[in-house]
């Protein structure tokens, strides 16, 4: 038999806090799971920029122009959503740092190019290993069609984070 809170306890009672919510279908089971690896891999992430002397926002950055590759500050602005004097900013923090390098655009004189520099980033890449390691080879267990399964998630999440522009 348990006591009802005190008063002082109020604040820590079940009802004060929003809740979950339950898994009922394998679709809300999902969303769950996405937001709970979501969560961790965004402190993961910190850490890892902790451990690097980095910030979480220009380790993100970093990321972005790992999967994209070479790209313009107005790019990076639209994929981050950070406004173009943040942009400016991380970017002069990752320059000074030695990750980044901005160059002419051969494509546009008007604009820059953002591109790494790979001698830093493999530094960065001691970090990332175990946990890489880790994921394929529990990948490895999966069948050839679960794979594409999750393939597929993740392709339609992408299309339609890019239709909304967030």
């Amino acid at each position: 038999m348990s006591a009802k809170p005190t008063s002082s306890e109020a604040g820590t009672d079940r009802e004060d806090t929003p809740a979950v919510p339950v898994s009922v279908t394998p679709i809300d089971r999902v969303v769950l799971e996405i937001r709970k690896f979501i969560a961790a891999a965004i402190f993961f992430n910190a850490q890892a920029a902790e451990r690097a002397g980095l910030g979480l926002t220009d380790m993100q950055m970093l990321h972005m122009l790992q999967l994209y590759g070479p790209t313009t500050p107005g790019r990076l602005g639209t994929w981050t959503g950070l406004s173009s004097g943040g942009v400016t900013v991380a970017l002069d923090r990752l320059e000074k740092a030695g990750y980044v390098r901005r160059k002419p655009n051969p494509a546009d004189r008007r604009s820059l190019l953002v591109t790494l520099i790979p001698a830093r980033m493999r530094k960065l890449a001691s970090l990332y290993e175990e946990v890489e390691s880790e994921t394929r080879r529990l990948l490895a267990t999966l069948p050839q069609s679960d794979l594409e399964a999750v393939i597929r998630v993740f392709d339609a999440l992408q299309a339609a984070r890019a239709q909304t522009g967030d």
